[in-house]
């Protein structure tokens, strides 16, 4: 049995995932999260339905999984955090890439848990009934929580904490442990969640707006706002799937597990639509994006749509918090692993000790951006709420960095050997497909990342 110490067992070994059914639940919940729930759903639906979902796909495939398999080609043969890992291969300036994803975790987490802290209240208040009213009500509970100085705050490290008691019981008691939990019930969740929704007078609606494809709506803008979705949902850039990626078993097959992963996010976020609009178009609202969509319009939708089965909406209202919370903590487990990694091993420390640091460090960032939302507005960076801010800088700027600059370490700088080896397990796996990964390695992944850069600042 493992030990709760990576690293620390009596043999010395590294701890790896037990099976194929942990890497793939863990790795896929890693990717999965508050996005998918609101982001994907919305994008769709604004850009042509089913025409999105399509051009999507294909971006998934030239480059997210591409992009997946290079990370994980770099922890599994490395055996070690991200900054180590980059070094033990490319030498030590590539490390810094490895710390350019590190420092990317942590600050998503730190913000990120101000949201899922605000599912977690939620959650809460939708057991008390607290919830119950009209638009105005729903709307005016939402503005009094999040500029509460207090409230926010501490849901976003109650959040923070909860992650922490998973990540000290290491790989297999911790991490596989909690995703082999939480990522069926997530899929259940989001299973009864889309049958009640799609029971609704009205439902066909908001499945056709987001499943019939509209191809008037195709350009050059909505390519590359799928190309953006692809990466992001898939975690790139983030160091996160280079980690997991060392807790791999030698013999598990890279671009299958890939695929697998990509595949489950996928399915997860046309799910989320499915939940989302069929049950907004019942009751005539066109959903928003963003944070007004989640804690704003969908409580109120809920409400609306079971009006005449007051018990029914209650239990969804539950069902839909919960189920934000579960993808939330998949999510947050895997940016902590991130930094937990590096400081139990560069440091020497033991596990536990390593994940306070990490705790403390995204509990003070969580309670400053919470803090720039809501009841000191002062906390400004360029004129961008902190909150704001460490959103913009890890998605425009870090996030593409990280992994433009992973996929060029792996096209062109490893040794092509490794990388041969580790994409066919030593020339145990079909090797067909080789030929085409490594061209869009070298090619596609860094042009179609230069291209969602050069989109995000406006200038193509």
């Amino acid at each position: 049995m493992e030990s709760p110490h990576i690293g620390e067992h009596s043999s010395g070994m590294r701890a790896n995932f037990s099976g194929k059914l942990g890497i793939i639940l863990a790795t896929a919940g890693s990717a999965v999260g508050l996005g998918n729930v609101w982001r994907f759903p919305y994008m769709t639906g604004v850009n042509g339905g089913a025409a999105f979902i399509i051009i999507y796909f294909g971006c998934i495939l030239l480059l997210g999984i591409p992009g997946m398999v290079s990370e994980f080609i770099i922890g599994r043969h490395a055996q070690a955090n991200a900054y180590r890992a980059y070094g033990k291969i490319g030498g030590q300036i590539w490390r810094l890439v490895g710390i350019l994803g590190i420092l990317t975790s942590t600050i998503i987490l730190g913000f990120y848990a101000v949201v899922a802290g605000w599912c977690l209240q939620y959650l809460f208040a939708s057991f008390a009934g607290q919830l119950n009213g009209d638009a105005t009500y729903v709307q005016n509970y939402f503005q009094s929580f999040s500029s509460d100085p207090l409230k926010p705050a501490l849901w976003g490290i109650a959040f923070i904490a909860i992650t922490h008691l998973v990540i000290v019981r290491g790989v297999q008691r911790g991490i596989e442990r909690a995703s082999k939990i939480l990522m069926p019930l997530l899929l259940i969740l989001l299973l009864i969640i889309v049958v009640a929704s799609c029971m609704l007078p009205r439902a066909i609606n908001g499945v056709r707006f987001l499943l019939l494809p509209d191809f008037t709506k195709v350009s050059g803008s909505l390519l590359l706002e799928a190309l953006g979705q692809a990466f992001f949902s898939l975690s790139l850039g983030t160091a996160c799937l280079c980690t997991y990626a060392s807790y791999f078993s030698r013999q598990t097959n890279l671009l299958r597990s890939a695929t697998q992963i990509a595949l489950l996010d996928t399915l997860i976020a046309i799910l989320a639509g499915l939940m989302i609009f069929p049950a907004a178009f019942s009751v005539g609202v066109n959903p928003d994006s963003g944070p007004s969509l989640i804690f704003i319009t969908l409580p109120n939708v809920f409400q609306q749509a079971f009006a005449q089965l007051p018990a029914v909406g209650y239990v969804i209202g539950i069902l839909f918090y919960a189920l934000l919370v579960f993808a939330a903590l998949t999510s947050t487990i895997s940016m902590h692993e991130i930094g937990t990694a590096f400081f139990h091993e560069e440091l020497h420390l033991p596990r536990h000790k390593a994940a306070v640091i990490l705790t403390m460090v995204c509990s003070v960032i969580a309670v400053l951006c919470s803090l720039s939302v809501g009841a000191v507005s002062e906390l400004q960076l360029f004129g961008e709420p902190l909150m704001g801010f460490c959103d913009l800088l890890t998605a425009q700027v870090m996030l593409p960095a990280g992994a433009f600059l992973t996929s060029i370490f792996i096209g062109w700088f490893v040794s092509r050997r490794i990388v041969y080896d580790e994409f066919t397990n030593n020339g145990t796996v079909s090797r067909p497909l080789f030929g085409v990964w490594l061209f869009c390695v070298r090619f596609v992944v860094p042009i179609g990342i230069l291209l969602i850069f050069l989109h995000q600042f406006g200038v193509i």
